[in-house]
């Protein structure tokens, strides 16, 4: 299928398959007589892991450095969760740095919540009552 088709059936843009291209998330697709890129099943099944790996908050360097897995994960596993035992052993670096600054990100909003709540007075009660009426 061409670049159009593949893009639609994964769920992105051409640019997207274009910049998956460059950056090594896959590899370069065969070409017709005109120049023309075509993509197989097993490219848009590879486009959708690397969306659903980005979409759980790798970045494309982290999806890069573990590019030669790539082939060994499935997207519904990856959504559901189960992935086959031993799959990302070897990502655990990767996955590891990522979830450390996933809570750094928190610690650091949560400390700014904090903050910016302590110096606004009381928090309003969410349903709507006041404290100490009956």
């Amino acid at each position: 299928m061409r670049i159009g088709d593949a893009a639609a059936a994964a769920g992105t843009t051409p640019r997207a398959l274009r910049f998956y291209e460059q950056r090594g998330l896959l590899p370069p697709p065969v070409r017709t007589p005109t120049g023309q890129r075509c993509y197989g099943p097993e490219d848009v099944a590879r486009v959708r892991v690397v969306r659903e790996l980005l979409a759980l908050g790798l970045t494309i360097e982290d999806v890069r450095a573990r590019v030669d897995r790539l082939p060994l994960l499935d997207e519904e596993a990856l959504r559901s969760g189960q992935v086959q035992e031993g799959v990302c052993a070897q990502a655990s670096p990767v996955v590891s740095r990522r979830i450390a600054a996933l809570d750094e990100e928190i610690a650091r909003l949560t400390h700014l919540r904090d903050e910016l709540t302590a110096r606004s007075g009381p928090r309003p009660d969410p349903k709507g009552s006041t404290a100490g009426q009956g």
